[in-house]
């Protein structure tokens, strides 16, 4: 594994001199160019008729804007794509970017019969949060109908990324909370994910070993050192999931989001404590190819505690401290009621990733604990 480092706002400015020559897209939020200071970045080529700018609309990717973007796309025909901003703007140009031949871009998506195997332009990707490492990953996620849907290919990666501390600086405490969160979530369910292996450890020890030291400092007392840490342990969980993928707890996040408007991180911390206190009290049904337990005590090391309580403890901490409501009822999610609404949606892919099996009375009894 190269040294991975943050750049900075000129390191971008050469990258983009260099490219000049070319036509290029820059999708983008309206919010987070002009908040995160973003609109530096193409200051000295503002009268320039070779860049365009696609600026998102809805706040979760769906599949109406997303045919937006690829008719952008096509009727611009840009050498270089720029994604610039959080998870989800860098999702929409992933898969945008490689779709722009679908001919049923609804069904291919649900179905799951998309031809994602080559790309329209070369892409760079800037991200203006800390959080779900989509600037490494070959996976993108798009909403149909409230409905998550995953797009997976080699192609989706991004050909270049910048990580540029200065953008992820200026967001709120709520988002650099919710990313935050993501990128330790995504690096914990990576390690004990069945389909983790060596490489994928690795990435999601260094990441944590990040995150754990700097997320709260990077909420309190923000400063470019800290915000550089968070920025590089949200890359490197993004490399251990591209290869080991999520588990339980991101599984079962997308209904809250897409239902009842909970950003991603957030809607992960709901669950990720129970679903590892499961998976640790059925250490001996686990049917990965490597010792859980183990892997359990790199997470109990990491956190600097012996023991799993200690942990469950030390997590509950860490989410209050970063003011994350965990109690549904406040955010408006009645379990009970809307239960089975909300398991329905419940993402299977990543759900089969979990260490050890889970049925539905698991799950009822683990959501509703």
């Amino acid at each position: 594994m190269k040294n991975l480092s943050v750049t900075s706002i000129d390191d971008f400015k050469l990258f983009l001199k260099k490219e000049s020559d070319k036509k290029i897209l820059i999708i983008c939020g309206k919010n987070s160019f002009n908040g995160s200071g973003a609109n530096k970045l193409f200051e000295d080529f503002s009268q320039s008729k070779k860049i365009t700018f696609y600026f998102k609309k809805s706040l979760i990717p769906n599949h109406i804007e997303l045919q937006d973007i690829i008719k952008s796309i096509k009727k611009f025909s840009p050498n270089l794509i720029i994604a610039l901003g959080g998870g989800s703007v860098l999702d929409y140009a992933k898969i945008a970017n490689t779709l722009t031949n679908s001919q049923n871009l609804k069904n291919e998506l649900i179905n799951s019969n998309y031809n994602a195997k080559e790309k329209f332009a070369k892409l760079v990707a800037i991200p203006t949060t800390a959080g779900s490492g989509a600037e490494v990953t070959s996976n993108a996620v798009i909403y149909i109908d409230k409905i998550k849907y995953s797009v997976e290919s080699k192609q989706l990666r991004p050909d270049y990324f910048f990580l540029i501390p200065e953008l992820v600086l200026p967001s709120s405490n709520k988002i650099k909370s919710s990313a935050g969160f993501d990128a330790i979530a995504q690096a914990i369910e990576s390690l004990i994910s069945r389909k983790s292996d060596e490489k994928s450890k690795v990435f999601a020890e260094k990441s944590l070993k990040l995150s754990l030291n700097y997320f709260l400092d990077y909420l309190n007392k923000p400063n470019y050192e800290n915000t550089s840490a968070m920025c590089l342990a949200a890359n490197l969980s993004g490399e251990a999931i591209s290869i080991s993928k999520t588990t339980a707890p991101h599984a079962v996040s997308y209904p809250f989001t897409a239902l009842y408007n909970v950003s991603h991180g957030h809607a992960v911390s709901l669950t990720l404590n129970k679903f590892l206190k499961f998976n640790y009290k059925n250490l001996a049904s686990a049917k990965c190819d490597f010792d859980l337990n183990e892997r359990f005590k790199i997470l109990f090391d990491v956190s600097k505690v012996s023991n799993f309580d200690a942990f469950d403890q030390y997590l509950i901490k860490l989410r209050d401290n970063a003011k994350l409501e965990n109690n549904f009822e406040k955010l408006g999610i009645d379990i009970n009621k809307n239960y089975s609404t909300i398991i329905s949606s419940v993402n299977s892919q990543r759900l089969a990733n979990n260490p050890v099996d889970l049925n539905l009375e698991d799950l009822k009894k683990i959501i509703q604990s």
